[in-house]
């Protein structure tokens, strides 16, 4: 019989199999369903996005999320004391259950967090290009999904589910979901998605895009013109997809 259970841990890989490669990542407050266990693993679905894999059974906890991590990264403190040495620190992305608040710290199950960079869960964004944009500089890491490491369709989810826009994981499953596509003469605005084969990048401004890339090794800013040709010359084809989330406005 599956339940449903949260992660407790600020980030776990999701593996393939037991012990196997990473697929994906998933941040502390994520829920998933279990299906089952095997040998201290959980065989798991991502709720987010329906993503399947396992996680350690050590890393499954319960509770109830209200906030979620809405800056670039935070920490978890023991006393409401930023001098005390931090528990752990979290991603964007990454959700709480605030029991208590003060001025300046919120209490959770595991710790003190700041409470200006939480917000409700509740109250979603609204620019899913600002949301990319506190990752700028994020190292590249394929299959990541936090301010440690991210590739290209990991900052696409964040900034959709930031901005309560369901999103598959992957790119190719992006390309098909996401957005209404646009002709190839139709001028770009922020927030639009251009899809190559295996990539997809944000668009800033008509000229520039922001992606997680391994060119840069990081999550960068590039010119638009320049992106499309050396992604061409490097052999992964041209855009394959030009995509817009939302009407102008």
């Amino acid at each position: 019989m599956s339940e449903t259970r949260l992660i407790g841990w600020p980030l776990v890989d999701l593996c393939r199999a037991p012990n196997g490669p990473r697929d994906r990542q998933l941040l502390m407050g994520e829920a998933v369903t279990v299906r089952g266990h095997r040998d201290g693993w959980a065989e798991v679905t991502a709720q987010r996005d329906g993503y399947p894999g396992f996680v350690p059974d050590a890393a499954l906890t319960g509770g109830r999320m209200t906030h979620w991590v809405c800056a670039r990264a935070t920490h978890l403190y023991p006393a409401p004391d930023f001098k005390s040495r931090e528990r752990a620190m979290l991603s964007l992305g990454a959700r709480l259950e605030v029991r208590a608040e003060t001025d300046r710290f919120a209490k959770t199950p595991h710790g003190f967090a700041p409470r200006a960079h939480l917000a409700p869960l509740d109250v979603p964004e609204t620019d899913p290009v600002a949301v990319a944009e506190r990752l700028l500089g994020t190292p590249y890491l394929w299959g990541g999904n936090s301010a440690l490491g991210i590739d290209c369709s990991g900052l696409v989810q964040v900034a959709c589910l930031a901005c309560a826009l369901p999103c598959p994981g992957d790119s190719a499953e992006q390309e098909a979901a996401l957005g209404l596509p646009l002709s190839e003469d139709a001028p770009l605005q922020r927030g639009d998605l251009l899809f190559w084969r295996g990539h997809v990048a944000w668009v800033v401004d008509p000229d520039t895009l922001i992606h997680a890339n391994a060119h840069h090794m990081a999550v960068a800013y590039e010119p638009l013109p320049d992106a499309i040709a050396r992604i061409e010359a490097q052999g992964d084809g041209p855009v394959t997809a030009r995509k817009r989330l939302r009407a102008a406005g």
